[in-house]
């Protein structure tokens, strides 16, 4: 599935949209935090996925995480 660069900014400057899905989103952060990826995918992910939503997906993913460990520490102790 190739991306066609859409023209914008100054002229002759091509901006290339991304257009990520949030489960593909989803699925790159869920990898990412395994630390399991193929170098294929990683490279196909940095031209399909918007970073910015790849770090407010990551953001969510810690703090559900780290809550969850705390809340598993609390109902331990």
């Amino acid at each position: 599935m190739a991306q066609d660069p859409v023209e914008g900014g100054r002229p002759g400057e091509a901006v290339l949209q991304r257009r990520g899905s949030l489960l593909q989103t989803l699925q790159a952060v869920g990898w990412a935090f395994l630390g399991v990826r193929k170098n294929a995918d990683y490279q196909r992910d940095m031209g399909r996925l918007n970073p910015l939503h790849v770090v407010l997906v990551a953001l969510i993913a810690v703090g559900l995480f780290v809550g969850g460990l705390v809340a598993l520490v609390h109902w331990i102790v």
